[in-house]
This record gives structure tokens, sequence and C-alpha cells, in this order.
């Protein structure tokens, strides 16, 4: 045989595997402290408004580990749920428009495939994404995040550049991933060049996961090939190029990093594609790839769930709004200023996401502190009423 074998046992060597809830962890437990701060205070909890109008099992079950998470570390959940996709519209503005609420997620697809008449010219799902205000936008694909992500634009309020920008949650969860794994990323390398030398194949090029993910690891350094049904492109230095002369399984044998998210049972890629010492993250609700086959390769690191981290993440995303639009705090701050500027090429990032675990933390108030603005009030109505009487 040529398996690889361990010289002290005689038996195959084997890959690694990966369970992503150690990984999801850490930016939960940063969550619940940020909570706990807040609480102090007498300030509520976020709250994250979900939106499901479908009966897809993997939408369904989702939303599940998205309420049980929030609940388990002290954020509000509510599920709000439509027979009629054609409610999903209407609800979401009122979501929007409700101060009350601080996230809001659509559990997709609400029309899948099916080409609704809208002012968008697109698919009624991407007009929806489109809808979601960027207040409260947890999974970052409304136009604002996408159109900040490509064009590799960092923060809202340049040249403040204290809001950071919300990133698609289900991508940076790989990225977060990566991230822990062997030989992925050279921090010792300057912003922008953590991935620089890595080939990344991701079999799946949608809105909400392939095209991003492949935007952010392109950002970091790395050339990646992003594989749909009938194209393949490479994302390089912030351009895209057609490729003519590639296969799949070229590409394949010939990456570091390979990301599956093809969501059809069928799909399996092959197993001897994968080179040695190969890092494998699935990202599809179901198994792109035969485990145990792929676990007797010398040196894999295989992932084969990212759900617990995307949830970990779209939590880090909503603590991330609510210090942005919603902490009371800024929004004093946000009524003084005239809101949010937009955003500018200035404000660039240094590469993939760049932020750390803390997604939001606040600076010291504008005005100092309450009772600075209680002094102020009354030294304006005391000199109102000496003015009166003149």
């Amino acid at each position: 045989t040529n398996e690889p074998t361990n010289q002290r046992t005689n038996e195959p060597t084997m890959g690694t595997k990966i369970n992503a809830t150690t990984i999801a962890q850490p930016f939960r437990d940063d969550v619940k402290a940020q909570i706990l701060e807040l609480k102090k205070v007498g300030i509520e909890a976020p709250l994250l408004v979900g939106l499901l109008a479908n009966n897809d099992p993997a939408a369904k079950q989702y939303a599940e580990w998205t309420g049980k998470a929030c609940r388990a570390d002290g954020l509000r959940y509510e599920l709000r749920q439509m027979q009629d996709p054609i409610d999903v519209e209407a609800a979401l503005n009122e979501a929007n428009d409700d101060p009350k609420v601080h996230g809001i997620i659509v559990y997709y697809p609400i029309f899948g495939g099916t080409q609704i008449e809208s002012f968008s010219g697109t698919s009624q799902d991407d007009y929806l994404r489109d809808t979601v205000s960027f207040k409260c936008d947890v999974e970052g694909l409304c136009h604002t995040y996408r159109t900040n992500l490509y064009k590799n634009v960092r923060f809202l309020d340049y040249p403040q550049n204290t809001q950071k920008c919300v990133l698609p949650c289900t991508a940076l969860s790989v990225v977060k991933i990566l991230e822990t794994c062997p030989g992925v990323y050279d921090t010792s390398q300057p912003m922008g060049k953590h991935m620089q030398g890595k080939i990344v194949t991701v079999i799946n090029r949608s809105e909400i996961v392939g095209r991003p993910l492949a935007a952010m690891l392109a950002n970091d350094g790395a050339d990646v090939y992003s594989v749909d049904i009938d194209s393949i492109y490479l994302f390089r230095g912030g351009r895209l190029h057609k490729v003519e002369n590639e296969t799949v399984e070229g590409l394949v044998r010939k990456s570091n990093i390979v990301v599956t998210g093809v969501p059809t049972k069928s799909y399996r890629i092959p197993t001897e594609w994968i080179q040695p010492n190969t890092t494998v993250v699935n990202v599809a609700s179901f198994k792109n790839v035969d485990e145990e086959a792929l676990l007797k390769i010398e040196g894999v690191t295989y992932v084969p769930m990212v759900g617990k981290v995307t949830v970990a993440m779209l939590e880090r995303n909503l603590m991330r709004l609510y210090f942005n639009f919603h902490h009371p705090d800024r929004r004093i701050k946000m009524i003084g200023d005239g809101g949010v500027s937009g955003t500018s090429a200035s404000a660039r990032q240094d590469g993939g996401d760049g932020s750390g675990a803390n997604g939001g933390t606040i600076d010291k108030p504008w005005y100092g502190d309450w009772l600075q603005v209680y002094t102020a009030c009354v030294a304006t109505a005391v000199l109102a009423m000496i003015m009166a009487k003149k």
C-alpha cells in the first residue's frame, strides 16, 4: 500500500477533524461579556428579529440554532413567521422602522429561484437582501456592506473611522475558522498579505457565501478560484479574472485550501483530488466530501460544519450594529451629527476581517457624561427664563 503510516503504530496517518464549536466559543464569551456590561448600567440586551417564510429544513434549523444561541448568550431573539412569502417585505420594513429592533436576519430562500417582478429588476430574494437597513443587517448582505466589501472599504464614517462595516457572517465564519487552521494564515506578514502564496478553491459563488468569501480571502493575499456551475473566476488583488483553461479537478489538486458549498445531497468532491496537507472546509448543509476517505490523507485538516461559528459571527455582527447605531450614547451623537455619512473609498480595510474578537466596543461618549448633559439643560432653561422676564 502507498498509504502514509505512523512509524510507531504502523497505522495510516490520519488527517485532523476540527470541531467548530471550540472556535465559536471565545466569540460568544465576548458577546456575553458585552451584554453583562450593558446590564450593569441598566441597558437592555439587543434584540434580533428573524423572518422565516419557507419550509426549507436548513433554514428552519438555522433559525432554531440562532434563537437557542442568542438566548443562551443573553441576547433577545424573536422569530416572526409568515405563511405567504409576499408578506415578508412588509414585515421587513416594519422591523427596519422599529427603534426597538437592533438586528434583522431573513432566512433564505424566501422565493428561491422563482423570478418575481420587482423594481430592483432581479430576483425577489436579492431585492429583499437590499431592503434590509444597513443599521440592522446582521448578515452583512445588503448593498451597502456588499459594495464596501468588494471595494475593500472598512468603515462607514470616514474620516472618523469609528464605525466598522459588518461582514457577511457565513463567509466571515470561514475566515475565522481558517485563521485557526495550521499553516493557512501567516500573521508575521503585513495586513493584506497574511495568505500570500496560498491557492484557494471555493466551490460556490452565491452572494451569501461564495462570492464574499472569495473577496475576503483575496483581500488577505490569496489567489482564490471561484467555481460555479458554468464558470470559473480568479479573485486576485481586488480584481476578477475569467479562467478559461482550467478544470475543477486541476484547481483542487493544486490548492492549499478547498471550501465546498454545494447545496445538494448528491454532490461529492472526489477524494483523490485532495492533496496531502490540504485544509478542507465544508460550508454546505450536506457533506460534499467522503469524510472517512478524506481523513486518511496525510496532513489534511477538515472542518465538516461551520454553523456554530456562523451563529457566533451573527451575534458579533449584532453587537457591532448595536454599538454603531442603537446604543443610547450613539443615538444621541447621531442626532447631533445628522446620521452616518455613508462610505468613502478612503476608509480602506487592512485585509480580511482585521478586527479581532471584540466586535462592539465604543469610545467614551462625545458629550462626556449624563451629568454634563443635565447641567447644560438646566443652564439653558434658566437663561430662557431670564430672557423671558426681560
